[in-house]
């Protein structure tokens, strides 16, 4: 079926809920980063748990990846990183009012944060606004 090989191809990757230290948050992200393959396309969502708004950020975003056809600009070749806030001092410090988060990460490492998508945007208006953030070079 083409929609669970879509869903396949583009990877979700869930940190860890427990509170963690920011030394090893660290060695964790340079562990996910150094294992990506340098032309799959990075995004990361600040979420915490309990939080409906990044709940339904979630499923619309699975949605965007599982529906995304090969003939237009493909989010199959993105991950998707969800950072639980309360995991990270300086996550939760920054984001505690904002969540949900989308960011894209740069090919230099650092992170430009995509402007917010109402809570009632659909799947097709989420899928084209990734595909033009994710198109922009750096």
């Amino acid at each position: 079926m083409a929609t669970a090989a879509a869903a396949a191809a583009a990877s979700i990757v869930l940190l860890p809920t427990r509170r963690a230290s920011p030394a090893s948050m660290m060695k964790l992200s340079r562990r996910l980063n150094c294992s990506y393959s340098t032309s799959r396309k990075q995004l990361i969502l600040y979420s915490k748990p309990g939080c409906c708004l990044c709940d339904g950020l979630k499923e619309k975003l699975q949605s965007a990846f599982s529906l995304s056809s090969a003939d237009s600009y493909s989010l199959h070749d993105v991950d998707l990183q969800v950072r639980d806030i309360t995991t990270n001092p300086q996550w939760e410090k920054a984001y505690q009012y904002e969540i949900p988060v989308l960011a894209r990460l740069r090919s230099d490492g650092t992170e430009e944060v995509i402007p917010r998508f109402s809570p009632r945007a659909g799947v097709d208006h989420i899928q084209s606004k990734l595909a033009a953030a994710l198109s922009r070079d750096n």
